[in-house]
């Protein structure tokens, strides 16, 4: 994956269909049904880390808030940890 080789996702899963092994076996024919956007995917150089990095920030900082206060104390915390 970290090669950026999308084109060889098919033979990859040609490869696992031959083999013995159930579970990724299903996983390769879960990759079949969306196979032009997992192969632009594993294609592309861009990475969306840096997003889902916020996301699990912004989670964090409502669950130290549960049951406290309202979406107004939670907006106020994210903008001040920016």
């Amino acid at each position: 994956m970290q090669e950026h080789r999308g084109e060889d996702l098919p033979a990859w899963i040609a490869h696992i269909d031959q083999e013995a092994l159930p579970h990724l076996s299903q996983f390769a024919n879960g990759l079949r049904h969306d196979l032009d956007a997992v192969t632009a995917g594993l294609s592309s150089s861009w990475s969306s880390g840096q997003v889902e990095g916020q996301v699990t920030r912004v989670k964090l900082l409502k669950r130290a808030g549960y049951g406290r206060a309202k979406l107004g104390l939670l907006r106020t915390r994210i903008l001040l940890r920016t």
